[in-house]
């Protein structure tokens, strides 16, 4: 009794333990999308630089990412010679760099709701551009289930009260940037079987996306930037948004660590909901039926699309299971003629 009953007390932990990374991630994913806005809306803090933005976020992350490292000694360093840091990490930074600068950018011109109502073309992106550098393969169900989604978001965009052109081709680029940059991270990294997590993943990428930003940053921002005299560096505020974009790369480790990346998924989808109904609330942004419908057409295919995913793993897994059974199945039954063959032999001495 005493053992059941510890047992299910474990259970229950864990069940807890899951559900508090989940909102630590949610909280923290939360933050910083509504910080960034507040920062970067001409309406809010109006301070309209994203690519600086990006930069000042790369730079803490990286400085603490090294700290971690090198002086506290958190976390080991991975074994990285030049030619694969230029070959592999240097492009995934650069991919890294864009997508932060458009998706910042979109937040000046696109409310909060609608940019996570674009968001749900993510999959579509990853499916379609890993089919096209062949870590997918095509199957036309998969397909039929990303179109649905596109539909989905082209309903919403259809229906947004406030549609600025040049805000959806931010945010569509930031999506195309971030999806190739998952796809090469699966071809140049997991392949070769080099893993990242958050600080050494931020202590290897960030000072290249702070090199890479460095380029727009001297011809688009940096102009500006000399001439307003008013402007004073706000330590408070720059430095916690960028301790929170920090602790969400770390939530995002605990998240999937602790849990699952299909959970991490889901929470998205919560996360999203409750972003669209705060942007509504709060922010006061317009949020039209139409704006509803298409994305909750976009958010049951997304739906779909993460249930297949897990059917499909737990057969990998089974699979994979059998296959380890049959093996030993084979072993014992190799062990156990050997045994009956010595026997033999030993009675026929």
């Amino acid at each position: 009794m005493g053992k059941s009953g510890s047992l299910s007390d474990g259970i229950i932990k864990k069940i807890i333990l899951s559900y508090t990374y989940v909102a630590i991630w949610i909280f923290l994913s939360f933050t910083v999308i509504v910080y960034n806005k507040y920062i970067l809306d001409k309406k809010m803090y109006n301070w309209p630089f994203p690519i600086s933005l990006t930069m000042i976020h790369m730079s803490f992350c990286a400085s603490l990412a090294f700290l971690l490292i090198k002086v506290f000694k958190v976390v080991e360093p991975v074994s990285m010679s030049r030619e694969l840091y230029l070959s592999s990490v240097v492009p995934i930074g650069a991919l890294y760099s864009l997508s932060l600068w458009l998706s910042n950018s979109a937040y000046i011109y696109l409310s909060v709701s609608f940019i996570q109502m674009l968001k749900a073309l993510m999959p579509v992106a990853v499916y379609s551009i890993g089919v096209l550098f062949k870590k997918e393969g095509f199957k036309t169900d998969t397909m039929v289930n990303m179109l649905s989604i596109s539909f989905g978001v082209a309903i919403a965009a259809y229906g947004e009260a406030k549609f600025d052109t040049w805000g959806v081709i931010l945010q569509l680029g930031a999506v195309a940037f971030e999806a190739t940059r998952l796809v090469m991270i699966q071809i140049l990294l997991t392949s070769k079987g080099i893993t990242l997590n958050p600080i050494t993943s931020l202590y290897y990428v960030a000072p290249c996306c702070f090199v890479f930003l460095m380029v727009p940053w001297i011809f688009v921002e940096y102009p500006i930037l000399k001439e307003i005299s008013s402007f004073h560096f706000d330590f408070v505020v720059f430095g916690t948004n960028s301790l929170c974009a920090f602790a969400l790369n770390l939530a995002v480790f605990l998240l999937v660590g602790k849990t699952s990346a299909l959970t991490m998924n889901v929470a998205g989808v919560v996360k999203d909901w409750l972003l669209i109904a705060f942007s509504w609330s709060v922010i006061k942004d317009t949020v039209t039926p139409i704006n509803l419908v298409g994305y909750g057409l976009a958010f049951l295919g997304v739906a779909y699309y993460n249930h297949s995913k897990l059917q499909a793993l737990k057969a990998k897994e089974a699979q994979k299971k059998a296959s380890q059974t049959d093996e030993e199945a084979g072993r014992l039954l190799e062990e156990r003629e050997n045994e009956g063959t010595g026997k033999k032999s030993e009675s026929q001495d």
